[in-house]
């Protein structure tokens, strides 16, 4: 057999590999293969089973949390998470902004692992319940698995969350996608709802407090009705 023959060969495998890795690169940094949330609806949420994690838990529906006043809340994709305590940490910023407009700010956690959530606190300044079936992750749970690790965007997200000073572990689940939701007084409804489309994926302060605003608008103004 010619050499130079078998080394075209070969070169032409190495470059075609080459090439397939490219593209699949490519392609785990665009949205192709994301999943794509599924919108809940108020009723939904209304209907979810949330327990407290006092020593002798309590369980509730999860209208309690804005029946009143509406609320804020973060659907924590794992306390450990130093990405996760990031997100924690900015939305406790608004907290003071929050509290003049009478909204609470609470969190769920869909597992409660030795010390995690204590260790989550000091990041978030706000209640934490347990959702056992992790329907806050839903109404179709999304996941992101090892090509979250391949994206430039989660790679960004790293080193923005270490720049910060946040760190973590890796105790617990960590790959069901979490998000963030404004909910209004009664059935004012779903005023905000972000979904986590990668690690890191924060949702955007300004619009959180925009929505919590509406709350405010809206409740007075039924009141005055």
């Amino acid at each position: 057999m010619d050499p130079s023959f078998f080394s075209m060969g070969m070169w032409s495998i190495g470059a075609g590999a080459l090439g397939a890795a490219a593209l699949a690169l490519l392609l785990a940094n665009t949205d192709v293969f994301l999943s794509k949330p599924q919108k809940a609806a108020l009723e939904y949420l209304e209907d979810i089973d949330l327990k407290t994690l006092e020593k002798e838990p309590r369980t509730f529906k999860a209208k309690e949390l804005w029946e009143k006043n509406g609320a804020v809340i973060m659907a924590v994709r794992r306390p450990g998470c130093f990405l996760c305590r990031e997100e924690a940490a900015d939305l406790s910023s608004l907290k003071p902004k929050l509290d003049e407009l009478g909204i609470p700010l609470y969190a769920v956690v869909k597992e409660h692992v030795r010390t995690e959530v204590k260790d989550f606190q000091p990041y978030f300044k706000g209640e934490v319940f347990l959702d056992e079936k992790k329907k806050f992750y839903g109404p179709q749970k999304r996941k992101m698995m090892f090509m979250g690790f391949i994206r430039v965007g989660v790679w960004y997200n790293f080193f923005r969350a270490w720049n910060g000073g946040f760190s973590g572990n890796l105790e617990g689940e960590g790959f069901i996608l979490g998000g963030v939701f404004v909910v209004g007084s009664g059935k004012q409804g779903i005023l905000l709802e972000h979904r986590e489309k990668e690690f890191g994926d924060k949702v955007n302060l300004l619009s959180v407090l925009e929505a919590a605003s509406k709350i405010k608008a809206q409740t007075w103004a039924s009141k005055e009705k």
